[in-house]
């Protein structure tokens, strides 16, 4: 079993920023594919980005340029800092494991940018 906590989600300002962060229990994070999604209000739930445990990374058209996924292994904990921020970009951001072909999901984070 893997628990996600995520946290980090707050109300910005256009072109703000954000760091969104999610840690994961047990001892086998290092193992772990990492992402974010996100789900915007009426809309289906989205990739934003993946790292793999190999430190691989992969990023939706829409944040490429502006969102950086990383992970820092020791903490086994994974990041989204989320920069030049637009009001589209407002959504509940959950946090993503997958490993043994099973996905793993936090509670989520609101992130609210306003114009």
């Amino acid at each position: 079993q893997v628990q996600l906590v995520e946290s980090g989600g707050g109300l910005v300002q256009a072109v703000g920023s954000l760091r969104l962060s999610c840690a994961t229990s047990g001892n086998i994070f290092s193992t772990l594919r990492m992402a974010w999604y996100r789900q915007a209000p009426g809309k289906q739930r989205e990739p934003v980005a993946s790292i793999t445990n190999g430190g691989s990374t992969a990023y939706s058209d829409s944040v490429k340029g502006r969102f950086t996924i990383s992970r820092d292994n020791a903490k086994n904990t994974v990041y989204l800092q989320m920069n030049s921020l637009k009001p589209e970009d407002t959504a509940v951001y959950y946090c993503n494991a997958f490993i043994l072909a099973i996905n793993y999901w936090g509670e989520g984070t609101l992130v609210t940018v306003s114009s």
